[in-house]
């Protein structure tokens, strides 16, 4: 059984009229996973298509090194169930 990991994605969305950097943090099971919600919900929440999405890095972060409040919940909460 695969474990839930969880993964900072830095990126840049280029628009004509609208640039700017950002950084995710998402649980997923492998990077793939990852770069494809980015990919949908950037695309959805500002409008713009794939091609005008750069993800630049994506990192498997530590639980101690989460610094999205829900993630971290969702992270903690399964430790604490699964031991």
């Amino acid at each position: 059984m695969s474990e839930v990991k969880v993964y900072r994605v830095t990126g840049r969305i280029s628009k004509p009229n609208f640039q700017t950097s950002f950084k995710k943090e998402m649980r997923a099971l492998k990077p793939e996973e990852v770069v494809e919600r980015i990919y949908k919900e950037m695309g959805s929440k500002h409008r713009v298509k794939r091609f005008q999405i750069t993800i630049l890095k994506v990192d498997e972060i530590k639980t101690d090194e989460i610094t999205d409040v829900t993630v971290k919940k969702l992270t903690v909460g399964d430790k604490e169930s699964g031991e």
